[in-house]
């Protein structure tokens, strides 16, 4: 992108209908221009649907609002929501519609989609951290992960998000720095630098998950070798194999969503891009969305205290659409060991019994 950005412009304006600094990002064919908006709508009113229904269940009950994991779950939720919204609102406005706004206006929008999928991947950290914690550590996870503590992480990851995502509305935009290929008034200095801070939260779920995933497979060598009689701990041990597969799946998703667009990202630091790779990079980007899409089902629809409290609430609307209200009021079902319960009990000798963590 040849020169700075001095001139304001904004919808309507005469100046715009005469110069529009935004035209050599705003790619699109008229037909891709109907997949990206049918996509977007798609894509983004299901995120928000389900992860505006994860955030109720979650704040509905207050069994799982005292949880430090379903404060995390709930984290990546709320991120989620907002990731789908403020995403597929300014995508579409953006490359569908060609909406031009101000140059403040501009960077608090994509620093607002921004900071949404940084605080996305960040809160899949903190469930990452929080899972291997609860596996490897389960005697003293309850000591360890406390909802206090739990509340400061969230609340520092957000922060740190926050201020990460908005420095180019503070200021650190590309004039005179070099401009990104890929967003307008974005440097490359700064791309690059949240390319560095995003691949070290990556690296942290990555490794975090891949030492579960190999732990798991060390249970799944022992269970073989004693699955014909009872020992200590092998409750411990299947929940493991069972946690492995749905990490085995967090990490497969996690790849296939993020890994494109953040290759091309890496790529326009290096490499002058052509039209067809910015048209590339517009449809990966909405991968990320689906990503968020994805989210409610691995860490939350999976879980039997979710699925437990969302049947509740179902038993309870359907019996006020009955007109019974709050009468014949049944206690709530117990729910099953998932991949973010580990309330685990074996029914082995007691003095042998393994000990759990009902948290995560």
């Amino acid at each position: 992108m040849e020169g700075c950005w001095g001139t304001e412009v904004t919808n309507g304006s005469e100046s715009g209908s005469e110069f529009n600094p935004m035209k050599d990002y705003m790619i699109l064919s008229d037909a891709q221009k109907i997949a990206v908006a049918v996509l977007c709508t798609l894509l983004g009113l299901l995120s928000a649907l389900e992860n505006m229904a994860v955030l109720y269940l979650i704040l509905s009950s207050q069994r799982l609002r005292r949880k430090p994991s379903y404060l995390f779950i709930g984290s990546l939720a709320g991120a989620d929501f907002l990731a789908s919204v403020i995403f597929a609102c300014n995508f579409v406005i953006f490359h569908v519609f060609h909406g031009v706004d101000t140059k403040a206006v501009f960077l608090l929008k994509i620093g607002s989609v921004t900071m949404t999928f940084t605080a996305s991947v960040g809160s899949l950290l903190l469930t990452a951290v929080d899972r291997y914690l609860c596996l490897c550590y389960p005697p003293t996870y309850k000591a360890l992960v406390t909802r206090g503590r739990a509340l400061v992480a969230l609340c520092v990851m957000w922060v740190l998000s926050a201020l990460i995502s908005y420095l180019p509305l503070m200021g650190w935009t590309c004039c005179p720095s070099s401009c990104s290929e890929l967003f307008p008034l974005i440097p490359n200095d700064y791309l690059l630098g949240w390319l560095l801070f995003i691949t070290i939260l990556f690296v942290g779920i990555i490794y975090t998950y891949g030492y579960v995933l190999w732990k798991a497979h060390q249970h799944v060598a022992s269970l073989a070798e004693h699955q014909d009689r009872q020992v200590p701990g092998i409750a411990r041990m299947r929940l493991d194999v069972r946690l492995a597969k749905t990490l085995g799946l967090v990490l497969a998703v996690l790849l296939i969503c993020w890994f494109p667009a953040l290759a091309l990202m890496g790529h326009s630091l290096v490499s002058t891009l052509s039209d067809q790779v910015k048209e590339a990079f517009a449809f990966c980007s909405m991968l990320c969305l689906l990503n968020s899409m994805i989210n409610p089902i691995i860490y939350a629809l999976r879980s039997g205290e979710i699925r437990s409290v969302a049947q509740h609430c179902l038993v309870g609307w359907k019996k006020h659409l009955r007109g019974l209200g709050s009468e014949g009021k049944e206690e709530a079902p117990r729910s099953s060991v998932t991949e973010t319960e580990a309330d685990v009990k074996t029914t082995v000798v007691p003095a042998s019994r393994s000990p759990g963590c009902s948290n995560c």
